[in-house]
């Protein structure tokens, strides 16, 4: 005889992703008021190194800010400063600093880790305040155009392991995300346009008209114009949260709409030793699956070439040396078994309108590999 007991209940989340400047004001009570809403909180503060070497004051800024509102919240401990970019990511023994700060701190389900860098700083330390005490609370403070319209907002976290991107992790979504949008100042121009990437591919997927609209302003985001910047990071943070909001957060089935592009890309980094921005690896990626949409004969040719023309616009190569076929064609058998179900991909009907596929044609992969490295080359597409 078997004896079932079903069990079904549903878990409301809700958090603020807030856009500001000059967040380490003591003036500026955002962060203060995000964290002690009832009392002064245990805080423990995460720093990009890359951002610590950019801001070279933050560190005390951070301190004066916690003295100017010990209403709201202390410093537990020291700031702690990590590597930026992949390598937080790639190595454990980071992520295991924070966890060991928890442990010799006290720091509880009650405290604030507020970690400040890049996506994947962000990525790391949300990962571990997910798994420590079985979830601390997150603040993420994003300082690069990706991390402040795309990965910074959602709701997943974590590190990569066997060789593969993200394959440890969570679906833990942050307490707040704070943008103070005076830390992509400082950015180079890989950084400041990397973003930029995620911001073609909503458009293309979800919006025709805000691609229209990155036609028309690529040429001041090229050239650092920080007002459509801020334009596009707010609306394309926007369509992701929409998109979170929608009936699947958690990506429980094997359809991921917002990784258009990204299938290739994930297998490029790798390729590359992440010595490609994630970023410049989607763009690619984007290019990618554009191209093999209209070799599929699902995307006019004029749209393929307005594709391609925004990204090179906005400085983003179209091919990298490492984009072969047969790569490719062990990245989409990874990508599968990332989502762990049938393979889903993302591609363009038009320039606005994705249509989600179960399968790839191997030699169209090949072909459209092909196209963008003529059109890198400066030949004849084929």
């Amino acid at each position: 005889m078997n004896t079932i007991l079903k069990q079904n209940f549903t878990v409301p989340f809700q958090y603020n992703v807030c856009f500001s400047e000059d967040i380490f004001d003591p003036k500026n009570t955002l962060l203060a008021g995000t964290l002690g809403k009832e009392k002064a909180s245990k805080t423990f503060f995460v720093i990009d190194s890359g951002v610590a070497e950019h801001h070279p004051n933050l560190v005390e800024q951070v301190k004066s800010y916690a003295k100017a509102h010990t209403d709201k919240l202390f410093l537990c401990a020291e700031p702690l400063i990590v590597p930026g970019g992949e390598a937080s990511k790639n190595d454990r023994a980071i992520m295991e600093q924070i966890m060991e700060a928890t442990h010799l701190y006290g720091i509880d389900r009650h405290s604030y880790i507020v970690a400040i860098g890049g996506g994947a700083v962000l990525d790391m330390a949300g990962f571990a305040a997910a798994i420590s005490h079985r979830g601390i609370r997150h603040i993420r403070i994003p300082t690069t155009v990706l991390s402040q319209n795309d990965s910074g907002v959602g709701v997943k976290n974590g590190i990569n392991a066997y060789g593969k991107k993200n394959y440890l992790g969570s679906f833990a979504p942050p307490y707040a995300v704070i943008n103070d949008f005076n830390f992509l100042k400082t950015l180079d121009d890989r950084d400041w346009r990397s973003g930029l990437a995620e911001a073609i591919k909503v458009a293309l997927i979800k919006d025709g008209s805000f691609f229209d609209w990155l036609e028309r302003h690529a040429a001041a985001l090229a050239k650092r114009d920080m007002d459509p910047m801020k334009t596009s990071i707010i609306r394309c943070a926007q369509m992701h949260l929409d998109h979170i909001a929608g009936k699947d957060p958690f990506e429980m089935g094997s359809s991921r709409p917002l990784d258009f592009g990204h299938w290739a890309a994930h297998k490029l980094e790798h390729l590359t030793n992440y010595t490609i921005r994630h970023g410049e690896a989607v763009a690619i990626g984007i290019a990618l699956d554009s191209t093999y949409s209209h070799l599929k004969g699902w995307l006019k040719a004029e749209e393929l070439q307005r594709i391609l023309a925004l990204i090179s616009a906005l400085g983003f190569d179209l091919f990298d040396p490492a984009l072969t076929g047969e790569n490719l064609l062990k990245g989409l058998q990874e990508f599968q078994e990332h989502l762990g179900g049938q393979l889903t991909i993302m591609l363009l009907r038009g320039i606005g309108t994705g249509e989600e596929v179960h399968e790839m044609d191997g030699d169209l992969v090949r072909k459209a590999v092909a196209y963008l490295e003529q059109i890198s080359l400066k030949k004849e597409p084929v």
